[in-house]
């Protein structure tokens, strides 16, 4: 054991732990290789020195008159020789010749002494990042596997999962990245530090770390929404009436949304202002759509928006990823209708009124804005709230009520008949298409055969080659 004390202060240096964790490592270690030469029922003390620099090891003898089993008792007057105050009957430790410890206890100590080390560095770690649970790190890409990337942080090594990874998003070891850290745990193979980049989280606190407002408190995040590596939509609002809040995240010439946006590679990111007020706040998250109005059903938590027709399409998003975000973002079910859908519907409902004398365009205009927009809607209507209207008693309700049915029904059909014209025009316009790509191939067919049967061409040019 000698120059152990240079060996534990390295240690100590190299692996970053506390040098009196390495030190009890090596005096359990030691303690261990002791009992498997002595016997494991043997109760041995180990102790480290710290002027020798050594692990001294000490077996508890009973001190007696006379020795009659040297393996358990020590004569008073060698015990003496360790404590002066020794009295028969007492327990003493005798200190025990580590010299002939062979090879194999040797080995022992040090794999005891690796495990401790690692349990050791394992319980740091874990100190060390529990608390950083919530933050961004930033680390360098090792290795891949099974599909997880993982991740040197310095200190340790942390795994991005797949799930956790953006669609598109490529890696190869020594490029750095940054990412959230979703969470931390220990287990029998040590601490796990599990990295996320999809999270809606690793957004958030982007955004927190490029905005000074959001740091100080004055703007904050009120909803997130987010398909990691395609789309986000994030709500924002402000403490203070003269700070911007959008214009806060977006920066000068849009300086931090580009910082975020180029952190998640190309991420497009939509910064709304929030609103108490549910319409205006599903109108802002619909953005970069107009709204031309909204219907609201309270109850049911859902809303009719009808959009212009030019902006349909702006407003649904690409395979429905506007009103998705949207969705999510608010918390209410949006509807999306054009506003010539909704004029055909009006009409059809003022039909449906006309039953009633002196109904028409005015009462199917209110029912639309009370939240009756169909026809099924109308029939199934309860017949109170088509008697607050004027000139409309209980046989006109049950009229009306009757007649939307007969007019869903009959849209319904028109609809299905619609659907099979469609059907059948694209069968018919299929065979057109083919019928056409054959004669195509036909008249392509006949233009090489009269080509090569041509003077001059590779038949006659073959033919005079031969009489040559």
């Amino acid at each position: 054991m000698l120059n152990l004390k240079r060996e534990i202060d390295q240690i100590a240096k190299d692996k970053g732990l506390d040098r009196s964790e390495i030190i009890r490592a090596v005096e359990e270690a030691m303690k261990q290789a002791a009992r498997r030469a002595k016997g494991q029922e043997k109760e041995i003390e180990a102790r480290y020195n710290e002027e020798l620099g050594e692990i001294e090891l000490f077996e508890f003898r009973e001190v007696v008159e006379e020795v009659q089993d040297a393996t358990t008792q020590v004569a008073i007057a060698e015990a003496h020789n360790y404590d002066a105050g020794a009295e028969v009957g007492d327990e003493i430790g005798v200190k025990i010749d580590t010299t002939g410890f062979g090879r194999i206890l040797a080995q022992t100590a040090k794999q005891v002494i690796i495990q401790m080390i690692r349990e050791a560095e394992r319980d740091n770690v874990f100190e060390e990042y529990k608390d950083r649970k919530g933050e961004i790190v930033n680390g360098i890409v090792r290795r891949f596997e099974k599909g997880a990337i993982i991740v040197d942080l310095g200190r340790a090594e942390a795994v991005l999962p797949l799930r956790e990874q953006v669609p598109r998003e490529t890696y190869r070891p020594g490029d750095r990245v940054r990412a959230y850290v979703f969470d931390v745990n220990k287990n029998t193979k040590g601490s796990q530090i599990v990295l996320s980049r999809t999270c809606m989280e690793m957004l958030t606190k982007l955004f927190e770390q490029e905005v000074p407002e959001m740091y100080e408190g004055i703007v904050t995040i009120k909803a997130a929404a987010r398909e990691p590596g395609a789309r986000s939509k994030i709500a924002v609002a402000s403490r203070d009436s003269d700070v911007d809040p959008v214009g806060a995240c977006v920066g000068m010439k849009g300086s931090r949304v580009q910082a975020v946006v180029q952190e998640l590679r190309g991420e497009r990111i939509d910064i709304v202002p929030w609103s108490p007020d549910p319409a205006r706040y599903v109108c802002s998250a619909l953005s970069p759509a107009q709204v031309s109005k909204v219907i609201i059903d309270d109850g049911a938590k859902s809303m009719d928006v009808i959009v212009p027709d030019d902006q349909l399409s702006l407003a649904i998003g690409r395979k429905g990823q506007n009103v998705r975000l949207a969705v999510q973002l608010t918390g209410w079910k949006i509807d999306i209708k054009s506003e010539s859908k909704m004029r055909e519907l009006a009409g059809w409902l003022a039909e449906a009124l006309s039953v009633v004398e002196g109904c028409g365009d005015a009462d199917a205009e209110l029912l639309l804005q009370q939240g009756v927009t169909s026809l099924e809607d109308l029939a199934n209507l309860p017949s109170e709230m088509l008697t607050v209207l004027p000139g409309i008693d209980e046989a006109g309700a049950r009229a009306i009520k009757t007649r939307a049915a007969e007019l869903a029904e009959e849209r319904r059909r028109q609809e299905a008949e619609d659907a099979k014209l469609a059907i059948e025009r694209a069968a018919q316009e299929a065979e057109e298409a083919r019928l056409a790509a054959e004669r195509a191939a036909q008249e392509a067919a006949a233009a090489a055969a009269a080509a090569a049967a041509a003077p001059g061409g590779e038949t006659g040019t073959e033919a005079g080659g031969g009489q040559g």
